[in-house]
């Protein structure tokens, strides 16, 4: 007996099944575009939503500083209680009040942050009973420079009363930022008086760690005392000798007119 021949496909005969592509460039399970695929074998998703800084970024180097020199520009308005005779005249009247505006300099700098409930309170109880100072209220603020803290920073600590012996008080504040640890004065302070000021701004340059230097400025009037201090990516590197005091003060006396309103 012969074998039967097997039966025919009815529907004809059928193609070659090949296999689909393999890859990134595969397309979809319905014939659609390729399906993305961020991450290889080669580069793992990041952790936690993770992506590395920049090559040689500062940012790390940046907040470091703005972070030890919150603490350095309360030393210098400390250093205030240290100073002083008790007064033998009245107090000048108070006229002025020191405030933290949303911005700076026209508008180049953000407040990020206002620690006067924190770092100020510690300012007031430091000088609570010095002889030639009367503390209304103090304000410390952080500003970010365009509002991105890692490109820079102005840090602002004063307060706003009635005050004698300005000229000594200016002088203590940048002592006591001079003396902070880690600090070295490496510029001794020079006094300036900015065009149209009606006060002196008396700045100093500071080196921390092994090469790092920045500005430090102040000002003390019959109703306003501040350090301002200002850092910025782009300074990071300069050598002491290359900071123009100058500008620094010009910067603080505008600094000044903008923080110092009419009570």
């Amino acid at each position: 007996m012969s074998t039967p021949p097997p039966p025919q496909n009815p529907y004809g005969p059928q193609p070659q099944q090949s296999q689909p592509p393999q890859g990134p460039d595969a397309p979809g399970p319905y014939g659609g575009p390729p399906v993305p695929q961020p991450y290889g074998a080669a580069y793992p998703p990041p952790a936690h939503g993770w992506v590395p800084p920049p090559p040689k970024s500062r940012a790390p180097l940046i907040l470091g500083i703005v972070g030890g020199a919150v603490g350095v520009v309360v030393l210098g308005m400390v250093a205030l209680v240290l100073i002083g005779a008790k007064a033998e005249s009245d107090f000048p009247d108070a006229e002025y009040r020191l405030t933290l505006p949303r911005t700076l300099l026209d508008d180049r700098y953000e407040l990020a942050d206002d620690l006067s409930d924190t770092e100020g309170r510690e300012i007031e109880q430091e000088m609570d009973g010095a002889w030639d100072a009367e503390v209304t209220d103090s304000k410390v603020g952080q500003y970010s420079l365009g509002g991105v803290e890692t490109d820079g920073a102005l840090l602002v600590s004063g307060m706003y009363g009635r005050f004698q012996n300005t000229d000594d008080n200016r002088d203590a504040l940048l002592k006591g930022v001079g003396d902070a640890e880690g600090l070295t004065v490496t510029v001794q302070p020079k006094d300036f008086r900015p065009g149209g000021s009606d006060t002196t701004v008396t700045c100093e340059v500071v080196t921390q760690g092994a090469a790092l230097a920045y500005p430090v400025c102040a000002w003390a009037d019959g109703n306003t005392a501040a350090v301002v201090v200002e850092i910025t990516v782009a300074g990071v590197g300069r050598a002491a000798s290359e900071i123009d005091l100058e500008t620094a003060a010009e910067t603080t006396f505008e600094i000044r007119s903008e923080t110092r309103r009419p009570l």
